[in-house]
């Protein structure tokens, strides 16, 4: 797994997502990022860094679930 930095990315789907950190999960040690949208009520999420950091497929191509963009 690649190591996710702090910064904007950018969903397959489109939308806009800061990571705030990587943190880890008390129970299992897994390392979980924990982001906010940028759009909306600006949420805070938290999400698997290895789904964070997985390939999708989206309209028949591969394609990286977030891409950082900034």
């Amino acid at each position: 797994m690649n190591e996710i930095k702090k910064g904007i990315y950018q969903h397959f789907k489109g939308n806009r997502y800061e990571v705030l950190c990587v943190a880890k999960n008390s129970e299992t040690l897994e390392e979980m990022v924990v982001y906010q949208a940028l759009y909306g009520d600006g949420d805070i999420w938290v999400r698997p860094a290895s789904m964070w950091d997985e390939e999708v497929e989206y309209q028949g191509e591969k394609v990286k679930r977030f891409k950082l963009i900034g």
